[in-house]
């Protein structure tokens, strides 16, 4: 598992979502260096991490475990952006002990629909079809089926030349093939206890009225902030409010 450390202190675990990479977090990394050890993690299928067939939160969430075991840290605080709130949250549940806060971004502990991203696997499909020789052809090609251009481009950070040529850092078929799962959520029978903060974009549609009480049945001591005028990228839009709320809560309890 792919993994960089910065600063000293506490130790902090930065997760990063779908189609990311360690770098994702990297605007909170920074400031939280300044007063904790900061580890941030590329997910399996992710980045310079190993590729598997296999993606279940649970999976996930013990890879996260082994680092830390790997890494000799008994007790962290772990910060999770969407798909990676969710392997927080998760590891939350399988191993409380070893959490001592957890803050998840934008998403909740639930099963989201499956067609969120069908546009996104549709480009990433036509590159493999047709495999570009250089970043910008990779974005013409995106472009034919995403219309965003920031999603193109938080999409081609993950677009790289190796000795093989060019391609994708994350496995495209593995994550098409465990859509479901990563959309899914697998338990919300247990509980967290320990300190949880939930960021959620105010424009973002991940988080909504209706999860409180599944929120709450599995994370009783939850707060909850909403950071005005920003959608699911939040850490990235306001990064220097994102970025005081989770320090303050790491460092005070919220």
């Amino acid at each position: 598992m792919n993994f960089k450390e910065q600063g000293e202190g506490p130790a902090v675990v930065l997760i990063h979502g779908l189609f990311g990479s360690l770098d994702n977090l990297g605007l909170l990394a920074r400031p939280l260096s300044e007063q904790f050890r900061v580890i941030s993690i590329d997910l399996r299928n992710h980045g310079a991490s190993f590729h598997s067939d296999e993606m279940s939160y649970p999976q996930q969430a013990a890879d996260v475990l082994a680092l830390l075991d790997h890494l000799s840290l008994e007790q962290v605080a772990i910060v999770g952006h969407s798909m990676g709130g969710k392997v927080a949250m998760q590891l939350a549940k399988q191993a409380p002990a070893r959490i001592n806060k957890l803050v998840v971004a934008d998403i909740a502990p639930v099963a989201y629909p499956h067609a969120r991203h069908k546009n996104v696997f549709a480009g990433l499909n036509a590159t493999l079809a047709n495999p570009p020789q250089s970043r910008s052809e990779a974005e013409a090609i995106l472009a034919q089926h995403i219309e965003i251009p920031g999603v193109r481009q938080f999409l081609l950070k993950s677009f790289a030349k190796s000795d093989s040529g060019w391609g994708w850092r994350f496995n495209v078929p593995a994550l098409e093939h465990n859509y479901a799962n990563i959309m899914g959520w697998p338990d919300d029978q247990t509980r967290f206890e320990g300190p949880t903060l939930f960021i959620k974009g105010g424009d973002s549609d991940y988080v909504l009225p209706e999860y409180t009480e599944t929120v709450m049945a599995q994370f009783p001591a939850a707060k909850a902030r909403v950071i005005a005028g920003t959608g699911h990228w939040l850490h990235a839009e306001k990064p220097v409010l994102f970025n005081k709320l989770v320090v303050d809560f790491l460092s005070t309890g919220g």
